[in-house]
C-alpha cells in the first residue's frame, strides 16, 4: 500500500491441556507456551506495532501465591522487547538458583509467565491516549480469583460516551480512558453480580468459605456474563479475556466484522486474528484450523470443559473486506487467491485505460503487499492476449496455412510487458522539521528502474488502495513520472473509499479522503455548493435521533456523480504540477460489484459504499460530516 493505514490490533490466546512437565519432557522446554505466543504474535507483526502486552493465569496455585501476572511495552520494538525483558528474568532466575529449567514446577513457581493459560496483544493505537497504561491487556484486580479480571481485543466501540453513561448511572465513577476500559467494566459489573450471587447463595447453604472460591469458578455463567455486558455494545470486535479462576474466553461480534481462528489437539488450545499464524506455529493444515463464528464466545473453564455458545442474536454476517484487500498475511491459502481475483478484475479497466495499446504498455505494482495482486493481473492479461491471439489465428488461416513467422509476429505482439519499476527503499528517517524540507525528503521513499519505459509507453501501476493520495501525488508519481511514460496510470485493487471506518480502522476523517475531496470539488465547480450545506443541516438534525433511526445523509455528496466522473476527477488532483512530466495520469479504481465476486464472504464493504453494518457506523458518518463541515480535525468516535 502506497500510504500506512494503522488498523486492526492482533491477539492471541493459547491453553495448555497438559502439565508443563509434559512440555519438558516432550519438547525439552517448560515454557512451550509462552515461546507459542512469542511466535503467534511475532506471525501477527503486521496487526500492530505501537505497544504490546500479554497475561497469564496460573492453574492450582497454593492460597497466598500470585497467580496472575500481565506485562506491556510501549517501544519502537515492543514485541521483541517485551519477551526479552521477560526472557532476560528468567535467566536471572536460573543463576539465582530459584528455577531448574529441566524442573517444570520450579518455572511455574517462580516465573511470572510460566502458566498454563497465556494471552498476548499488538496494538495499533486508533482511539483514546496512547501510552503504556492504554496497551492491552487492562485488568481489573480483586482479592477473589473470580472477580480477577483481564481483557485485551481487536475492536472499537461507536458508543463508548453511551457506555460509560451506563456505568455512571449505576454509580460508578468510570474514568473516561478508552473503550477498553469501558468493556472491561462492563463485563467486570456483571462479573461481580453473578460473583455475588453465587458466594450469597453457597454461604447462606452453610458451605465452608475455604470452598467457596473453587464452586463459584465452577458454576461461574460467563456466557450469560458476556451476554448481559454486550447487550450495549455497538462495534466491530474479537475480545478474549481471562478470569483468575482459570477460565478463558474468546468473543466475536456477531456480523463477524472482525477476524477471529482457532483450532484444538491433545495438547493445547489457540486461538489468534488471522488463520495461518496458527497453521505456521503449531504445523497444522488449513483444514485443522476453524473460524470462531460471529456472535459465539467460546469458554474454557479451568478443568477444560469447552464450549462455544451464542451471546446474541444472529444478525448479517459483513466481515471486513479490508482484511483481505491488505491487512492480513497474504500466505493464508484463501487471501492469496482473493488477491489474485482483485489484480484480475481490474483488467477491463486496465485495457480501457492505456487504449487497448499492449505493445506500448509496462505493468508493475507499489511494492509491497500489491504484489500478490498485480500476479492476478498479469494472469488476467495474459489469458485475454491469449483469447485474442487464438482468435487472430483461426481467422488468418481463413485465408490460408501461416508461415512460421507469421505466427510468431501474433504471437509475440503485444504481450503484456512485466517489470519491477518502483522500489520502496529503508524506511527513511528525517530530522528536517520544516514542512518544505520534510516533504522534499519524503519523496524519495520510492525509486525506480531507469531505462526500460520509453516515452511512448503507457506505466501501469498496482495499488492495493487509495486513501488520501497524498503520498502518490508528492512522492509515487513524482518519481514515476521519471520514466517519461507517455501516460502513468495508477490501478487500485480497492474502489474509492468514500466513508470513514469506525470499527478499528484508522481511516476516519471524512476530510482527507481523496475521493471526497473530489466530490466535493465537483460540487463547488458545478455550481452545487448548496448540497454541501444542506447535507450539513441535515446531518446535524439527523444526530439527534436515535443511531438506530440515523441514515446515511454523506451519501448525498456523492450522488450527482457516476463513478468514472470522481476517478477523473482524483487523477487531476493527485497529478503533481511541480515537475517537468507532461504526460496523462489515469486513475482506476475496483468496482463495488468485482469486489464482491472477488471476496465471497467478505461483504463488508462500508468505507466504499456508506451502508453500515450497524447504528453507530452510521452515527459516526453523519457527525464525521459535520466535523469535515466545521473544520474539527480528531475521529468522530472519540467524542
Amino acid at each position: 500500500m502506497s500510504e500506512l493505514i494503522k488498523h486492526e490490533c492482533g491477539i492471541a490466546l493459547i491453553r495448555l491441556k497438559k502439565p508443563l512437565q509434559y512440555y519438558q519432557q516432550k519438547y525439552g522446554t517448560a515454557l512451550y507456551g509462552f515461546n507459542k505466543l512469542f511466535l503467534l504474535m511475532e506471525k501477527q507483526h503486521n496487526r500492530g506495532q505501537d505497544g504490546a502486552g500479554i497475561g497469564c493465569v496460573k492453574l492450582g496455585m497454593d492460597k497466598g501465591k500470585a497467580y496472575m501476572f500481565r506485562e506491556r511495552v510501549l517501544d519502537d520494538n515492543s514485541l521483541s522487547e517485551l519477551f526479552k525483558r521477560q526472557l532476560k528474568h528468567f535467566d536471572k532466575l536460573i543463576r539465582a538458583g530459584d528455577i531448574i529449567p529441566e524442573y517444570a514446577p520450579t518455572v511455574k513457581e517462580h516465573f511470572d509467565f510460566g502458566g498454563e493459560v497465556l494471552m498476548g496483544h499488538l496494538r495499533y493505537g486508533t482511539s483514546g491516549k496512547f501510552n503504556e497504561s492504554s496497551c492491552h491487556p487492562y485488568f481489573r484486580k480483586s482479592n477473589w480469583p473470580t472477580r480477577n479480571l483481564m481483557v485485551l481485543g481487536n475492536f472499537n466501540m461507536t458508543n463508548t460516551a453511551e457506555l460509560n453513561q451506563i456505568l455512571i448511572s449505576r454509580g460508578q465513577h468510570p474514568i473516561f480512558d478508552t473503550d477498553t476500559q469501558t468493556v472491561l467494566e462492563e463485563i467486570g459489573f456483571h462479573l461481580d453480580e453473578q460473583h455475588q450471587n453465587l458466594y450469597r447463595r453457597h454461604r447462606d447453604e452453610g458451605m465452608p468459605g475455604e470452598q467457596i472460591p473453587d464452586a463459584i469458578g465452577r458454576e461461574l455463567d460467563m456466557v450469560e456474563v458476556l451476554r448481559r455486558a454486550s447487550q450495549v455494545w455497538d462495534g466491530g470486535y474479537v475480545i478474549a479475556g481471562l478470569v483468575g479462576s482459570g477460565e478463558a474466553f474468546v468473543m466475536r461480534d456477531p456480523q463477524g466484522i472482525r477476524p477471529c481462528f482457532w483450532f484444538e489437539d491433545d495438547e493445547v488450545i489457540a486461538f489468534a486474528s488471522e488463520r495461518v499464524p496458527l497453521m505456521t506455529v503449531f504445523e497444522k493444515d488449513k483444514d485443522d484450523i476453524r473460524e470462531l463464528e460471529p456472535g459465539r464466545v467460546m469458554t474454557i473453564k479451568a478443568n477444560l470443559e469447552v464450549k462455544a455458545e451464542r451471546f446474541a442474536p444472529e444478525k448479517p454476517v459483513l466481515p471486513c473486506s479490508f482484511e483481505r484487500i491488505y491487512f492480513s498475511r497474504g500466505n493464508d491459502p484463501d487471501i492469496y487467491q482473493e488477491r489474485m481475483a482483485l489484480g484480475r478484475a481490474l483488467m477491463p479497466q486496465l485495457l480501457s485505460a492505456i487504449d487497448h495499446d499492449l505493445e506500448h504498455a509496462v505493468f508493475s505494482f507499489i511494492p509491497n503487499t500489491a504484489e500478490t495482486a498485480f500476479y492476478g493481473m498479469l494472469d488476467g492479461l495474459r489469458i485475454n492476449r491469449r483469447r485474442e491471439v487464438r482468435d487472430a489465428i483461426l481467422e488468418a488461416q481463413k485465408k490460408g496455412p501461416l508461415t512460421p513467422e507469421e505466427v510468431d509476429a501474433l504471437i509475440l505482439r503485444g504481450w503484456p510487458r512485466s517489470e519491477k519499476i518502483a522500489h520502496k527503499d529503508i524506511k527513511l528517517r528525517t530530522f528536517i522539521s520544516q514542512e518544505k524540507g520534510r516533504s522534499k525528503m519524503v519523496s524519495h521513499i520510492y525509486d525506480i528502474t531507469y531505462g526500460v519505459v520509453t516515452e511512448k509507453d503507457s506505466l501501469v501501476v498496482l495499488d492495493d488502495s487509495i486513501v488520501r493520495g497524498t503520498t502518490l501525488r508528492d512522492s509515487i508519481i513524482k518519481i514515476l513520472s521519471r520514466t517519461k511514460a507517455k501516460r502513468i496510470v495508477v490501478a487500485s485493487t480497492a474502489p474509492q473509499i468514500r466513508y470513514p471506518d469506525c470499527y478499528g480502522i484508522d481511516m476516519s476523517e471524512l476530510g482527507k479522503f481523496i475521493a471526497f475531496q473530489a466530490a466535493v470539488e465537483l460540487l463547488r465547480r458545478r455550481g452545487m455548493t448548496g448540497v454541501i450545506d444542506e447535507t450539513f443541516r441535515k446531518c446535524r438534525e439527523e444526530i439527534q435521533k436515535p443511531s438506530k433511526d440515523q441514515k446515511n445523509l454523506v451519501k448525498a455528496i456523492y450522488a450527482p456523480f457516476s463513478d468514472e466522473e470522481i476517478s477523473a476527477q482524483i487523477s487531476e488532483m493527485l497529478r503533481p504540477h511541480d515537475i517537468p512530466w507532461h504526460g496523462e495520469l489515469r486513475i482506476v479504481f475496483q468496482t463495488i460489484g468485482a469486489l464482491h465476486q472477488c471476496l465471497p464472504g467478505h461483504g463488508g464493504d462500508w468505507y466504499f459504499t456508506g451502508d453500515y453494518p450497524t447504528p453507530g457506523g452510521t452515527a459516526i458518518a453523519n457527525r464525521a460530516f459535520i466535523d469535515y463541515y466545521e473544520n474539527r480535525n480528531g475521529r468522530s468516535y472519540d467524542r
